[in-house]
């Protein structure tokens, strides 16, 4: 990868005000110039990968996807640095061709004659002295010269925050992201040290942050816009996950990523680790910014109480029948089959269910909300959440 290591605690903000085209460039420009401009990353002649958020096939202003104008701003960029730039995701539902025609980042790339990857082959790579030995990565992301990372800043349900770390997920193809659920099971933890070393093995040279309108409450795929009016961008992705919840206001416990890479030891975990340049953090805070719904207490039980107590210490999902279509895709991609439609009801069975949240994250009509347990919603009442 094409990196200045000297710069990799540095992580650059910016404000932005709106996608226009013209502003989205300029500001691209001079968000990048502290870390050396887009040539610091992409030399002529390099396979260059663009990765944005593809969840679903939603339209721009849902904030579910990177806004397809920030796309076009990052094709022109490594496109004027020399680079041959592809652009690719694996999304949650729907073949990567629909998701990016329906989003809008089809257009932009055939627009500017970048190349769509389509994720369709992976490859086993083995991360190296990690708990994951090994992991299967889409071929596209394999043979890039220069990955970039191009996330949505938005929460998530299970994670808290999805960002640069989360967004490498899109990098694991099509069913095989259930099956990492299902190895992680109930434990958070597992599942955000995956998280970690498979960001850590990709290594984006470059990870720049769409927080322009960003996403609150119930994400990261049916939560609410909410407009920031901000972008970050750096060469390591724990560094700028560490700014960008520190711009939301998130408490860094509350997202797993965050905690998990503190309790490992993992540099850039806290931002006084961390160079910030640009405009100040405090000038770009939101005055306000709804975090997901806390799916977990931790009163350190014993093992043999925490399955009897389940129900009550965390947060599950719970249909909303009004809003249910029984489009069956909540079903089809429950990592641990909890699911079943019954009668026109959609049933899930809580023994089985893991709290992985897959089904809200995917559900077209927002038709899976968070129910949280007794004793999860008393521990947040007396933390005055």
């Amino acid at each position: 990868m094409s990196r200045d290591a000297g710069m990799s605690n540095r992580v650059s903000l910016l404000a932005a005000a709106d996608y226009t085209p013209a502003l989205i460039e300029e500001r691209l420009v001079a968000l990048l110039a502290p870390l050396g401009g887009m040539a610091a990353f992409v030399r002529p002649g390099q396979r260059v990968l663009i990765k944005p958020n593809m969840l679903s096939g939603q339209a721009p202003e849902k904030a579910v996807t990177t806004h397809p104008q920030l796309v076009r701003g990052v094709i022109r960029l490594a496109q004027q640095a020399g680079g041959i730039v592809s652009v690719g995701d694996s999304p949650g539902v729907g073949s990567p061709l629909q998701v990016a025609r329906r989003c809008g980042i089809l257009a932009v790339v055939e627009e500017t004659g970048a190349h769509f990857a389509p994720f369709s082959e992976s490859v086993r790579v083995r991360p190296g002295e990690g708990i994951f030995q090994e992991l299967e990565i889409a071929r596209d992301i394999i043979e890039a010269e220069v990955v970039i990372n191009l996330p949505k800043l938005k929460t998530h349900q299970m994670m808290g925050l999805t960002c640069a770390v989360k967004n490498l997920f899109g990098a694991v193809v099509g069913m095989r992201k259930p099956r990492l659920h299902l190895q992680a099971g109930t434990d958070k933890g597992f599942f955000a040290l995956m998280l970690l070393e498979l960001a850590e093995h990709i290594a984006p040279a470059l990870s720049i942050v769409d927080a322009i309108t960003a996403m609150e409450g119930n994400g990261p795929g049916s939560g609410d816009p909410v407009h920031i009016g901000a972008l970050l961008a750096g060469a390591n992705p724990l560094a700028v996950d560490t700014v960008a919840t520190a711009l939301v206001g998130l408490r860094p416990e509350s997202v797993w990523t965050q905690k998990t890479a503190f309790a490992s030891g993992r540099k850039y975990s806290s931002l006084n680790e961390i160079e910030m340049v640009g405009a100040d953090l405090a000038d770009l805070r939101p005055r306000r910014f709804r975090p997901a719904k806390s799916t977990d207490v931790n009163f350190g039980l014993p093992p043999f109480l925490k399955e009897p107590l389940r129900q009550s210490l965390t947060a599950l999902p719970r249909p909303v029948m009004k809003a249910c279509e029984r489009c069956g895709l909540c079903v089809k991609h429950c990592p641990p089959q909890a699911m079943t439609i019954a009668d026109a009801d959609l049933v899930i069975d809580y023994r089985r269910c893991i709290g992985c949240f897959c089904c809200q994250e995917l559900c077209p009509r927002g038709a899976l909300v968070t129910r949280q347990g007794l004793l999860l919603r008393l521990s947040r009442f007396l933390r005055g959440d």
